[in-house]
C-alpha cells in the first residue's frame, strides 16, 4: 500500500471508529467498506476489521474508565451474556450466505433508528428497571442473540445493544454508550476477532498497524465527547448512524 492509500485507511478508520465511539457503535460503516475498496476480498476483510475493532474498545475504555463512572457489575454482566452468542456467530457466518442477512439486519436497524427518532424522551435520563433476578435472566438472553449478530455480520450489534440497555434496563445514552464500548467493542470484538481465527478466517497483518491507530485514536476520541457531550446531540448521532447503516446494509454496498 502507498502513503496516499495507507493515510486515506487511516483518516477513514478514525472517522468511523469516533462516530461509533460517541454513538454506541457502527464503526463498520465506514472501515469495513473501505478495506474492501482498497483491494482486500470480503472474508479477509471482515477478519481484519473484526481484529482492528478491538483497538476502538480498548481506545473508548481507556477514558471511560479514567472518568471513574463506569457500572463494572453491569460491563462484567453484558460481557459474559453475549459470549456465546458472539462465538456462535463467527463460526456460522464463515457457512451462511450473507446477503440476506445484512438486508434483514439493515431493516432491523432502521428500525432502531425510527424507534429512537419518534421516542423524544428516550435515554435523556436514567429510569432503572428489570435489574432484579429475573430482569437480568432474560435481558441475558437478548443479549446473547446480539451476541451472534456481533459476531457474524459487519456493524450494528453495538447500536442493538446501546438501545437494549437504555429500552431494557433504563440507562441513559451516555451510560449505555459507555458499556457498549468497553463490553462489545473491546471484549466482544476481541473474542469474535479470536473465534474467526481459529475457525481459519486469513487476516491481512500488513494493514492492521494503521487500522489499529485510527481505531485506537478513534476510540478515545469518540468517548471522551460522549462524555463531554448531552444525551440528546448522543441520541441524533445514533440515529444519524442507524438510518446510514440500515440504508448501506439494504442497498448491499
Amino acid at each position: 500500500m502507498d502513503e496516499l492509500n495507507s493515510l486515506g485507511l487511516f483518516i477513514g478508520s478514525l472517522l468511523a471508529n469516533t462516530l461509533a465511539s460517541l454513538s454506541g457503535g457502527g464503526a463498520g460503516l465506514i472501515q469495513f467498506p473501505l478495506i474492501i475498496f482498497l483491494g482486500l476480498p470480503f472474508s479477509v476483510a471482515l477478519a481484519t476489521h473484526k481484529i482492528a475493532s478491538v483497538a476502538l474498545g480498548l481506545g473508548a475504555a481507556m477514558k471511560h474508565i479514567r472518568t471513574g463512572k463506569l457500572n463494572w457489575p453491569m460491563t462484567i454482566y453484558v460481557i459474559a451474556a453475549g459470549t456465546l452468542g458472539v462465538v456462535l456467530g463467527a463460526n456460522a457466518i464463515l457457512y451462511v450466505p450473507g446477503r440476506l442477512a445484512e438486508a434483514a439486519l439493515g431493516l432491523l436497524i432502521l428500525g432502531l433508528g425510527l424507534y429512537s427518532l419518534y421516542q423524544p424522551n428516550l435515554g435523556q435520563a436514567e429510569t432503572p428497571r428489570r435489574r432484579d433476578t429475573t430482569g437480568l435472566l432474560l435481558g441475558s438472553l437478548g443479549l446473547a442473540a446480539i451476541g451472534i449478530v456481533n459476531g457474524s455480520l459487519t456493524a450494528g450489534s453495538g447500536l442493538f445493544v446501546t438501545l437494549f440497555l437504555i429500552r431494557w434496563f433504563g440507562y441513559d445514552y451516555k451510560q449505555a454508550v459507555a458499556l457498549t464500548m468497553i463490553s462489545v467493542g473491546l471484549f466482544w470484538n476481541g473474542t469474535g476477532a479470536i473465534a474467526m481465527y481459529a475457525a481459519g478466517a486469513e487476516i491481512y497483518w500488513p494493514w492492521l498497524p494503521v487500522l489499529i491507530a485510527g481505531s485506537l485514536l478513534g476510540g478515545y476520541l469518540g468517548a471522551h465527547l460522549s462524555v463531554r457531550q448531552s444525551n440528546k446531540l448522543i441520541k441524533r448521532c445514533f440515529e444519524v448512524l442507524t438510518f446510514l447503516i440500515g440504508a448501506k446494509l439494504l442497498s448491499g454496498l
